[in-house]
């Protein structure tokens, strides 16, 4: 991978949706960290990923900007009741769950 400022591609160009686009801007975000950059885009194609790197780079907002993709592009059914999930996720521990719930409610704020 390429140290390169410029070589970094915008939030926009990684193909997520505008109300996306505008949620990671809202926070601060101007481009995606590395682990980002890599990942996001096989997320999107419907890959499996395994990815790693240090605390703070981004991994949880990684998939959940992903999720959010997925459930923006694909639309509940209109016979969907409001008690049933669109999505679960799992973590390992209590501490990460919250982390997880934070970091999903900042980044879905506006999203619908």
């Amino acid at each position: 991978m390429t140290t390169d400022p410029a070589a970094v591609p915008t939030f926009a160009e990684l193909d997520l949706p505008a109300p996306i686009v505008q949620a990671v801007s809202d926070l601060g975000y101007e481009t995606p960290s590395p682990i980002q950059a890599r990942i996001i885009p096989h997320l999107l194609a419907g890959s499996n990923v395994l990815g790693q790197a240090q605390t703070g780079t981004g991994k949880t907002a990684t998939f959940l900007l992903a999720l959010y993709e997925h459930l923006l592009r694909n639309p509940a059914p209109a016979d969907r009741l409001p008690t049933q999930p669109r999505a679960l996720v799992l973590a390992p521990t209590r501490e990460l769950v919250i982390q997880i719930h934070s970091d999903a409610q900042e980044l879905g704020q506006g999203l619908g």
